[in-house]
């Protein structure tokens, strides 16, 4: 997905959020000042294979079998050390450096690619933790306008970043561990997070014509709350999908 088409839903999350622009706008140009490119064609084998998305939800200790049983596993933050503990490696870790960005750092140094995320709320921790990546392997995103050597690729939360990173590379089927959207012990930020991660994924099961499991029982909430966000471009997109 390029930024054009992901604006739309951008927009809606800063408005609903209060987010503001400007400043995920300097968050991003921090990383842009750190990062170097990343050719997104060392993701090239992740095509029509079988990828798995892991979310961070307690659920994960049971749904292993789901990432090891994957072609690529697409971690998103402390999910890849719950996999690594149950000894499966990702192939990709999704992070916005809040809860263990030494592990994001081991990873670049081990060869594993590593998105790392530039947003309003995080802008000291891109400035202390990107320099200490290894840069072949450090994937710098943003959910503002990319530039230079930063990519926005879609998305919002770690999890869902990571699904739209997969569709960007031509992913086959998309598989949901580890996912969790009522989890009780989250905050209420959280909570509408991961509402808008319900939201998003729904919309990209639509342009993809593909179900996605983690979405049964919800499918009509996230159709609503897409319409009233995004209007005809919803439509629109579902209908070229």
């Amino acid at each position: 997905m390029n930024f054009a088409t992901f604006e739309p839903a951008y927009e809606a999350i800063l408005a609903d959020f209060g987010f503001e622009r400007a400043a995920d706008e300097r968050a991003r140009d921090a990383a842009a000042d750190l990062a170097t490119p990343f050719p997104l064609d060392r993701l090239g084998d992740w095509e029509a294979r079988t990828v798995a998305v892991a979310g961070a939800a307690p659920c994960l200790a049971d749904d292993v079998a789901l990432a090891r049983d994957a072609d690529v596993v697409v971690a998103a933050s402390t999910a890849v050390d719950v996999l690594a503990d149950r000894g499966v490696a990702v192939d990709c870790m999704v992070t916005d450096l809040d809860k263990n960005p030494e592990t994001a750092v081991e990873l670049t140094r081990e060869g594993v690619p590593v998105a790392a995320h530039a947003h309003g709320d995080n802008l000291p921790a891109v400035r202390e933790w990107l320099p200490r990546f290894a840069d072949e392997w450090t994937l710098a995103t943003t959910q503002a306008a990319p530039v230079g050597p930063v990519r926005n690729a879609g998305g919002f939360t770690d999890g869902d970043r990571a699904a739209f990173l997969a569709d960007h590379v031509g992913a086959g089927e998309l598989v949901f561990p580890g996912w969790e959207f009522d989890d009780p012990d989250v905050d209420p930020m959280k909570a509408r997070k991961l509402d808008w991660a319900a939201r998003l994924l729904r919309w990209l099961e639509r342009r993809r014509d593909e179900r996605f499991a983690v979405l049964d029982d919800r499918r009509e909430e996230a159709d609503a709350a897409l319409s009233e966000a995004l209007g005809e471009g919803l439509e629109s997109d579902a209908a070229d999908g």
